[in-house]
């Protein structure tokens, strides 16, 4: 039974609250870990090697657009009670099923990389082929995913890879002579700024299922209504922290090899950066690196690629989807795996893909902000923060004129 405080609003039971404020970590921990797998580790190393400390104004605006795409999404989301998708159709019918394709293709292929970039680091550990460690890393992401306890078992395993690339960049940067001073300089007073490494950036660790993941994990968790907006702002903020700063370190870890005057291998530019930092010592590290950052991520594109097929809208709805979302995940990982068994993923695909993404961006943000301001959707006593509506409005016309840019440039 609920209790009630003196102003007559009910509160939520404690089992409830403790339910939710976990819902709310575990999303900031995927939300997070999804936009530091193994892409956006190349694509931070390349575009240093590329720019050197011009692209920490990358890394500020990618930031700077996290905590405006995260806050308005998990919001939106949790607010109207529905995951992105349906949201979507409400606004425009068949609107929901374009974002569906839109981001579970980008998702599919982001899959390929992830599971490739954690087989790639079972090669670097213990000697076995990249194809072989992919399987296995497919293998026990299934097993994560479709235990009875899945969403537990995703949460813990995920937090746990979280604190592994922590704590190997902190080793990182500690032996290595890095240039601060320049990095602040020139993140804030770029001598040169290049679009298609903000779109890329951005797109990789921003854009496409990530932009979901923590705000669908805390809808699964329970979340629901305006009741439940404190949950949004604690994992919100908790995972643009994570995220960022693992942003920073790498960026850092980075500029420090370049500006010693080490050239990044084009093939694995992310390898050279530990490898010249501390060695086959540090060479090892990175093989750990990319176990954690490839499996967390497979974690997060295939919880979130797989909730974008789920339209019901009620608890019936909810039960005869979730009797096939074991099978719909085991597919989703096998074809990711097969692919990239047999075809491979080279480093310059998951640059490409994470400009992909930067695209989906706009389209994404933009019709969730309308879904926001319509009352059917969102409830009539609900009014969005105007902050977040006129920043969300900018990041969706600074990430289309950013696109533009970018096909310009490559044309």
């Amino acid at each position: 039974m609920q209790k009630h405080s003196k102003n007559g609003v009910s509160e939520l039971p404690a089992t409830h609250d403790k339910k939710l404020r976990s819902a709310a970590i575990g999303g900031a921990f995927l939300m997070a870990m999804s936009a530091v797998g193994p892409g956006f580790l190349t694509q931070t190393a390349t575009f240093t090697g590329q720019l050197g400390a011009d692209f920490g104004f990358a890394i500020l605006i990618c930031i700077l657009v996290d905590i405006v795409v995260q806050l308005n999404i998990w919001r939106i989301i949790v607010v109207a009670g529905k995951r992105a998708q349906v949201v979507a159709n409400d606004v425009f019918p068949g609107l929901g099923y374009l974002l569906s394709a839109l981001v579970a293709i980008g998702g599919l292929f982001f899959n390929i990389g992830n599971v490739g970039g954690a087989g790639l680091g079972l090669n670097v550990l213990f000697g076995i082929s990249p194809q072989a460690g992919a399987v296995l890393i497919g293998i026990f992401s299934i097993i994560v995913l479709v235990i009875k306890d899945a969403l537990k078992a995703v949460d813990r395993t995920v937090q746990v890879l979280a604190a592994i690339i922590v704590l190997v960049l902190i080793y990182i940067l500690c032996v290595m002579k890095v240039p601060y001073e320049t990095a602040v300089v020139h993140t804030f007073k770029p001598t040169h700024i290049d679009f298609y490494s903000i779109l890329t950036i951005v797109g990789g660790t921003v854009g496409g299922y990530i932009s979901f993941a923590g705000g669908h994990r805390l809808l699964a968790g329970g979340a629901n209504g305006q009741k439940d907006i404190k949950y949004v702002n604690q994992g919100a903020l908790t995972g643009i922290g994570l995220a960022s700063i693992v942003r920073v370190m790498l960026f850092l870890a980075g500029l420090a090899v370049v500006t010693a005057g080490y050239k990044l291998d084009p093939a694995n530019p992310a390898a050279s950066i530990f490898k010249y930092a501390a060695g086959n010592f540090g060479y090892k590290f990175f093989g750990l690196v990319l176990i954690a950052a490839g499996l967390s991520s497979v974690l997060g594109s295939t919880f979130t690629s797989v909730s974008f097929l789920d339209y019901a809208v009620s608890k019936k709805g909810n039960a005869k989807f979730d009797q096939f979302r074991g099978w719909i995940t085991i597919g989703f990982i096998v074809f990711a795996t097969a692919i990239f068994y047999f075809i491979g993923q080279p480093a310059k695909v998951l640059v490409v893909v994470g400009a992909l993404n930067g695209f989906i961006l706009p389209i994404a943000l933009g019709i969730l902000l309308i879904a926001a301001h319509k009352s059917k959707i969102m409830g009539s006593d609900y009014h969005h923060p105007a902050w977040l509506t006129w920043t969300g409005w900018i990041v969706v016309a600074f990430m289309a004129y950013s696109s533009i840019a970018a096909v310009m440039k490559l044309l």
